[in-house]
Order: C-alpha cells, then structure tokens, then sequence
C-alpha cells in the first residue's frame, strides 16, 4: 500500500509540473510583450548608445534617466546583446522569443520550436560573424561576439578563409532554412530565348541527334510549354500535405523544399492532431517511415504463390440450381391446414407459402379474436391430417404478425456446397471467418462469422447430418481464407472423420511441437493441447497489452502497419479454430481436465481469435454443463430424439421434429432459424485438401506452445551443468528489468511456456528470483549485472 501511495504522489507531481492552459497563456503574453520591448530598446540603442553608455555603472540611481525607449533596462539590456553581444544580429531574439510566445498563447504545439531555435541560433552567429568581417572597423554591427571571431578566424585561415567559410554558411542557410533551390538558377535561363543557353533543348537536341535548326525550334517550343507550366506552378505552389504523425510542415528546415514554418497556412490545422499521439508520436514516425519504404507488413507473403480451391472441385449434387415447385402439393397441404383448423372452429383470414429447399413455410393470420395457443395444441393434429413427419408450428413469427406451420417436402432439394460457396452472398462477405452453414426456408444463402459467435455448439443424433455440417464449415474457411490467416486444431476421438485433413497440415493445421500428426486422436494428448492453447491464449493477451489494442483484429491490423517491433516479440497472429467432432467421449473419459481449459477458452479466447466448434451426438446436461453452454450462444442442432435433447442443445423444443439429412435449426441468442445445412461428401473433400495439399507450403505445421502435465513435474535444478543454455541471457534480461517472470523470458528470448518455466526454476535454484507468489512476478535478488557476474563467478569458483 505504501508503494502505491509513493507511486500516486510521484504521479501528482509530474502532472504537476506540466502547464496548465491558463499559465500557457499568461507566459506566452509574457514573452510575446517581452520580445516587443527587446525589440524597440536594440532599434533605439543605435541612437542613443553614446548618451546612454554614461549610465550603465548608475543603474541603482532612480534620478539618472537614459534616453533608451526603456530607459535605463533598455539601456542595460541592449548594451549587453548589442554591444558585448552578437551585434545587429541579436534582432533575432525578439524574434525567437515573440514566437514562442505566440505558440504558448495560441495553444500551438510546442515540439516544432526547437529546430526554429536552433536554425535562429545558427543564423545569430553567421550574421554576426559575417558583420564582423564586413564592418572590421565599426564593431558595433557584428557586436564584440562577432568582431572576436571574425579575428579568430582571420589568425588561421585569412581573409580569403573567411570569406568561403560565410559564403558556405550562406548556402547552408539558403538551403535547409529558406528552402533554396539551385535548379530554379537553370529554370531562369531555360525562359530566356537565347541559343547556346538553352541547357534543356541542347541536352534533347543532343538525345534525338536531330540537327541545329531542328533542335532549336524544339528547344523554343519546350521552352513555352516549360514556362507556362512553371508560371502556374509559381503561382499556385503544391500544397504540402501535412503529417500528423511526423510534423513535417513544422520542420521546414529538414526538407529543401518546403516553405518557413512561419509562412505556412496550415500548421495550426495540423498541430491539434499531435497533442493526443503524444506518446506514439516517435512510433507512429518509425512506422510510417517503414511503411513508405517496404509497404504494409503482408503475412501472405511467404505462400504468395498460393491458389484458392476453385469451384470444379465441388460437385452439383445433381441440383438443377433452383426449387421445382409443385402446385398440386402445395394446394393440397393449404386445404388440410385450412380443414383440420376448421373443425376446431378457428377461422383463417389469410394464408401464404415460402417454399424452401426441403422445407415449406405456411404463414397464416388467424381471424380476430383466436388465440395463438389454440394453434400450437393443434400441432400434433394438423401433422396427422398431412400425414408428414416433421410439422413445426412457430407462434407467432418474431417479427411479423403471422403464425408458421413448417411442413416439409415430400420431394426435398439437395443443397449443394458448390451452390452455397458460388453465391454472392458468401463472395462479397466482408467477414473475418466466413462460414456457409446452408439455405434458408426462403432459399436464401445463410452466411455467419465465426468470429463474431464466438464459439459453435452443434449436437445430433447419428446420421442427421453433423460430420457433414463439420465438413461444411471447414470447406467455407478453406475457401476464403489464406493459410497465414487462420489455423485449425483438430480433435477427432473417432479417428475416422478428419483424417482427410491431414494433407493440409503443413498449410492450416496447427499442432504441439515433437508430435507426428496434427490430428489429435489420443485423449491424453487432446488435454495437452487444450492447455497448450490456453498457454497461447495468456501470451497473445500479453501481446495484446504490450501494444495497447483490445482485440486480435486491432493488433493485426496494427502489426501490418509496422507499428509493432518483432524484435519485441510481437508477430502477426492468425485465427485458431479449435474442432472437436465428439465432445461427449473426451467428457467421459478425460472429464474436468478437458472442461476446464474449455471453459477458460469459451470465457476469454474470443478477443485473442481462438475459436471453438464443438460438436456432440446426445446433448446430455452432463456433456454440456451450464458453465459451457452460457459461453456458446450460437448453437446448431440437427434432428434430435427426444425434447429433452432439443432443451438442452437450444433451450427450446423443436429439434425432435427436424425431418433430419441435414434439417437443422441454428440460433445465435433469441431468434431460431431452420436451414438446410449444405452438403459436401467425402471425395469433394479429398480433391479440396489435396488440390491445397499438392502447393508449396510452409516447413510444419503451425506449433503451439510447449505443456508438460503435473505427472512430469519440474524440480529446482541445483546443477550447474543441467542448467540451461540460456540462463546467462535469461538472468541478464530478469536482472535488467528486475522481473522475474517466464512471459518476460519467452518474449525477450523467444522461447517456448514451457522451456520458459525451467529457466525460471533454475533462476530461483540458483539464487538469482525469488520463490512463486501467485499471480505476482517473483521477486529479483540480484540488483545489478554487475553483482550477477559476482555471483556466477563465485559459483564457478
């Protein structure tokens, strides 16, 4: 607590010592009235310098009155910058000074002054010393400064000397302070119509090889076209575009090219920018340097060569691309709804049909006064009067006054991939995980972003449709997204279903390091990899703290702006979809070690890009707890056997109505949407992975951090010769930033969780951190490098 406070008092009185915006404005007047009477006592001190000189030793005596305009301060003053100063020259005080006023009082940024200063400085000395030279027998113009100088100068180099050196400073000046430019010397002579002087129709002349005449008639042509175009350029000078970030327009005296700050119309358009980037002002300059020399970082670089699946590998299904609609059926089924509500005394006052893929919506609006529960008791009904399986009664539906009877096709149309992936609507999804989950009941192509679920819970019985729903939203990624942009975990206890995928490991798939197949069959290595990517998760959280942005989105867009320093650790982070086709065999044989690292997945991945798909064939309350199910709000069911299976899966009934081959229901918070999820078979599957899997690609697989379980057990290492190769590098950086942390090893070092971990041990084992206290970073022992060297060379003595 005491820290804190010394901490809190320490910050009080830095934010004290900043100006307020009222002291800007009282010291900025200050100095602005200042300047004016230096100002007026060096212009009256060439007057008056002879009367007043008399006085300087009788400054004290309040009935002694000078003639300066500030009487005997006037006096003083300009006796000491005029006289025993820089001369004529030291007017550039006044100047200096009423500018900076003029910045303080204004509210004009203050970091654009320095270079004013030092380039006036550098102006004070050249006139100072070129009016000594010039006046060597009235010093009062290059003042005693300049005149001793001058006569410095002239002991070592002579006149001659001295004269380049002030005509050198002269360019000097003209060029980095005025912005000089000596190819404007050749423009002039270019407008003047002299033969022999033309510099640019010679040098065309001579170019082309075209004879005397014919060159000068070119050369008087160009010359037209020259200095018209020029005049218009002289008269309307280029804006210079100002830089937020690095200033450029309140530095002219770095660019050749660009007018006096003090000239420039837009400075105070620009400066209100850089008062909130204070502190990245240096970062944002680097960055955009780095940019404007090799672009934006592009993470597709290194497989740049790499070719999207194309649409020929996905088959039609024999799907013509539209709905056959039956007239006879679709009157029939009106007739039975109409009929069977009939004898139950409810009228119909208007009825409607959405025809779908396998679905018909009948939208009806029941006379005044019915109620909609009547309706729904009738479901069970009106599905014997038509004699179908699957009836769904939705009263009403959100959204619009009507109540939906969903009765399904007695001739269904397969959906396709192909048709869904080919839709415009998945083409020109501006999202970061594009997923085609299938089509509507209005035959509409239904696209979500995985990113934005976060995580997908999808459950159904064998058979209705699940590992083709899995297949369906694995194709939609590897149709849209790069290699570098996204990567797959996959978990497959079946050890059947995924296999296919593994033609791609070395362009999606994502594994632990010293493991043979990206694949995860094994139960005990499913635990490892969960953890492993919780591990993934705390190091892209650090990152995402150490660059000041909240989510993956915001940091990589960040990174590709060169905005973040690799050598820091920071790198492109791609998205990370974890797929587990059967969750409820890993709960019965791993248990609590598999739900709690996906509880602390499903709570915290979604801003790091850690997405979750998990999948299950019974929907049991011990499969999915509440603490799962509260993280997963988009959820997908498929035909379900019982209602208590569709409560638990949607938390409403209706899944055991699906007519199942892939009728679905999806929901993402309130509203249920049915679909007919889009099918993809096994061989489309094969040439997709196969077609990516024949490209080049990456060395391995993407690698997750290193975990090792508690059986492994890690003890401290009393052993100088086991300790590791870097613990030198590692106690420097720990001693240097008096952290002990492995998160700071494995950034500063690059180095896996877990190598981290044993470093950390050995650090303690040897004296250098402290022991483990939670969540706080231990304590360092050692204070300086110099003391860790002591205690390195004691142990090896």
């Amino acid at each position: 607590m005491a820290r804190k406070k010394r901490k809190t008092k320490s910050a009080k009185k830095k934010r004290s010592l900043r100006l307020s915006r009222q002291n800007k404005v009282i010291l900025g007047s200050l100095l602005v009235l200042l300047s004016i009477a230096l100002f007026f006592s060096f212009i009256s001190f060439y007057f008056n310098w002879q009367d007043d000189q008399s006085l300087l030793t009788e400054f004290a005596d309040r009935n002694k009155e000078a003639r300066n305009l500030l009487n005997k301060f006037g006096a003083a003053v300009s006796h000491f910058f005029m006289f025993k100063g820089f001369g004529l020259a030291s007017l550039v005080f006044p100047v200096l000074l009423c500018l900076t006023g003029l910045y303080m009082f204004l509210g004009i940024d203050l970091r654009g002054l320095l270079t004013k200063w030092i380039w006036g400085l550098v102006l004070l000395i050249w006139v100072s010393v070129s009016l000594g030279f010039l006046g060597a027998q009235q010093p009062l113009l290059g003042g005693q400064i300049g005149f001793e100088m001058n006569d410095f100068l002239q002991d070592y180099t002579g006149k001659i000397g001295v004269m380049l050196l002030l005509l050198f400073g002269l360019v000097v000046i003209l060029v980095r302070l005025f912005g000089f430019d000596p190819q404007a010397v050749g423009q002039a002579f270019s407008r003047l119509n002299v033969p022999g002087m033309s510099l640019s129709g010679n040098r065309k002349a001579s170019e082309t090889g075209a004879s005397q005449p014919d060159a000068t008639e070119a050369t008087a042509a160009a010359m037209d076209l020259t200095a018209e175009g020029e005049g218009s350029q002289e008269a309307e000078p280029e804006p210079v575009k100002p830089d937020p970030y690095t200033h450029k327009k309140d530095i002219p005296s770095l660019s050749g090219d660009s007018q006096p700050a003090d000239e420039d119309p837009g400075q105070e358009l620009e400066i209100e920018v850089a008062e909130q980037e204070e502190e990245t002002d240096e970062t944002d300059l680097r960055s955009s340097q780095l940019v404007s020399d090799f672009g934006e970082f592009d993470p597709t670089l290194e497989l740049s060569k790499y070719k999207f699946p194309h649409l020929d590998l996905l088959d039609t299904h024999g799907a013509s691309g539209g709905i056959t609609i039956n007239q006879e059926e679709l009157e029939e089924n009106k007739n039975k709804i109409v009929d069977t509500l009939r004898n139950y005394k409810i009228g119909i006052a208007q009825i409607k049909a959405t025809i779908g893929p396998t679905v018909t919506l009948y939208e009806i609006v029941p006379e005044a006064g019915i109620r909609i529960s009547r309706i729904k008791n009738l479901e069970d009904d009106i599905a014997l009067s038509l004699a179908a399986l699957g009836i769904r009664i939705i009263a009403p539906i959100p959204g619009k006054g009507t109540i939906g009877i969903e009765v399904p096709n007695k001739k269904p149309t397969t959906v396709s991939m192909r048709s869904v992936i080919a839709s415009k609507k998945f083409q020109n999804a501006e999202m970061q995980l594009p997923i085609a989950l299938g089509k509507s009941i209005s035959n509409e192509t239904f696209v979500v972003d995985l990113a934005k679920m976060p995580h997908l819970l999808m459950a159904g019985a064998t058979g209705q449709g699940k590992s083709v729903g899995l297949n369906a939203i694995l194709t939609s990624l590897l149709y849209k997204r790069h290699p570098a942009e996204v990567k797959f975990v996959l978990v497959d206890p079946k050890k059947v279903e995924l296999t296919l995928y593994n033609k791609i490991e070395r362009h999606f798939l994502a594994k632990l390091p010293d493991t043979e197949e990206a694949i995860i069959t094994d139960n005990t290595k499913v635990i490892h990899t969960l953890n492993s990517l919780c591990i993934e998760m705390d190091n892209r959280y650090e990152l995402l703290k150490a660059a000041l942005v909240r989510n993956i989105a915001e940091y990589n867009k960040k990174f590709k702006a060169r905005k973040l320093n690799p050598n820091e650790g920071h790198r492109y982070l791609p998205y990370i979809v974890l797929v587990i086709d059967e969750f409820a065999d890993l709960i019965m044989s791993a248990g609590k070690e598999v739900e709690t690292p996906i509880a602390r997945l499903a709570q915290l991945a979604r801003a790091i890009g850690i997405h979750l798909i998990i999948a299950t064939q019974r929907p049991s309350v011990n499969v999915i707890t509440g603490l799962i199910k509260a993280n997963f709000p988009a959820r997908i069911a498929f035909r379900v056997t019982s209602k208590i299976d569709s409560r638990t899966i949607l938390d409403t009934q209706g899944a055991d109505q699906l007519i199942g081959r892939g009728d679905m229901l999806f929901t993402q918070g309130n509203d249920t949407i049915r679909l007919q999820c889009a099918f993809v078979d096994t061989p489309e599957v094969a040439k997709i992975t196969e077609y990516i899997g024949s490209q080049r690609a990456y060395p391995d697989a993407h690698l997750l951090p290193e975990y090792v379980g508690e059986d492994s057990g890690t003890g401290l290492d009393y052993s100088i010769e086991e300790r590791d190769d870097m613990f030198r590098d590692a106690a420097e950086v720990i001693v240097t930033a008096q952290q002990g942390s492995a998160s700071l090893i494995q950034r500063k070092l690059k180095l896996g969780y877990n190598r981290a971990g044993r470093i950390i041990d050995q650090l303690e084992a040897a004296g250098i951190v402290g022991p483990f206290e939670g969540s706080k970073a231990r304590q360092v022992l050692v204070p300086d490098i110099a003391a860790l060297d002591q205690l390195l060379n004691n142990e090896t003595n």
